[in-house]
Parts: C-alpha cells; structure tokens; sequence
C-alpha cells in the first residue's frame, strides 16, 4: 500500500529557502520511477522516467508552474506497486517526451492511468509518495 501527501509547494519545515518548483519527495526505502503529465499550449504531454533514489526529492519542473493541474504515475522499481489514477496517458518504457493522448496503442505506446493534482494555481507545489496506504490527502506545513 501506498500513501500520497500534497504539499502546497510554499510549505516547508525549517528555514529551508522556498523557491517555486513542481517537487516530488519518495519517502519510501525503493528507487520510484516517475511521469508527469500536463497540458502545453493546448496539448496533453507526458514525460519521464525521473528516477527519484529512496528518501529524496526532486524538482520535475523547475520554476513558476502554469498550469493548475498536474498528473502524475509512480512506480515502486523494487518491489512493485504503484502510484495511480484514472486520467490515461501514454508512456512507455523508455525515457520519453509525448505529445497527445490519442490512440497511444496504435502509436505503439502504453496507456497509462495518473493520478490528478490540483495545485489551485500556486506558483509551486510539492508532492510526497510514502509506503504506508493509498489514500491522498492535502497537508500544510508550518515554517519556523
């Protein structure tokens, strides 16, 4: 099982420097492979595989986000499971950058289920995947 904490991407613990980026954390002991979806000018891309080592985070996009919805589908590498949803996009299993969500068979990709984030148009965002259930929740942090 596995558990999904959104994080407005302006809270964090400590002093740490706030800067405005799309960040993924995997809190889990497993090397997690990784994509993002969103939309570009009016088209779907999908891209990956960002390969996140065990207890790290890493920035997917770096800078202001602008776009309010972000999508994305982990995948435990070392002992399967997944992080998922019902928005398909294509994929596949190489490293990738995808235009377009039609007819990702005939293209001789894979369809893929992400799950959606909902950043309400913040400048920033983080995203923690976590071990312990499936369930996603929004969580704030205080800065000291």
């Amino acid at each position: 099982m596995f558990l999904l904490f959104l994080l407005p991407g302006n809270a964090f613990f400590g002093t740490v420097e706030a800067r405005a980026d799309f960040r993924i954390c995997n809190d889990t002991k497993s090397l997690v492979g990784a994509a993002l979806g969103y939309r570009e000018e009016g088209t779907w891309v999908s891209e990956g595989w960002f390969q996140l080592p065990p207890e790290t985070c890493s920035s997917l996009i770096e800078g202001d986000l602008s776009s309010r919805f972000y999508y994305i589908y982990a995948e435990d590498a070392d002992n399967g499971g997944q992080w998922r949803g019902d928005v398909f996009l294509c994929t596949q299993e190489r490293e990738f950058r995808i235009e377009g969500v039609q007819d990702c068979f005939k293209r001789g990709l894979v369809k893929t289920g992400f799950f959606e984030i909902d950043t309400g148009n913040r400048t920033s965002w983080m995203v923690r995947l976590t071990e312990q259930g499936q369930s996603a929740q929004p969580q704030t942090e205080a800065s000291q």
